[in-house]
């Protein structure tokens, strides 16, 4: 049971003083999810989108309650073998 996260950018794009990190994340061996290393200091949007021949599930933020948060560490779960992209956005 894996999960990966790795940015795509390897220079973040911004917006003023924020960060935009973009990157793609996979699960396989019936993982279901893991932590993304975001590389920004905090986290304060964190979009995830799917991707696949046929998406059941809609993948989310794990426990927890509001940004902005540490973006060293940010828990989802998703769909079993699931992959997808994700956006964060911070400092």
């Amino acid at each position: 049971m894996a999960f990966s996260a790795v940015p795509i950018d390897k220079v973040p794009n911004k917006i003023g003083d924020r960060k935009i990190i973009v990157g793609k994340w996979s699960s396989d061996g019936g993982s279901t999810g893991g932590a993304i290393d975001t590389g920004l200091r905090v986290c304060e949007h964190l979009i995830l989108q799917p991707v696949g021949t046929a998406v059941t599930s809609q993948p989310v933020v794990s426990s927890v309650t509001a940004f902005p948060m540490n973006g060293s560490s940010i828990k989802i779960v998703t769909v079993p073998d699931g992959n997808g992209l994700y956006i964060a956005y911070g400092r």
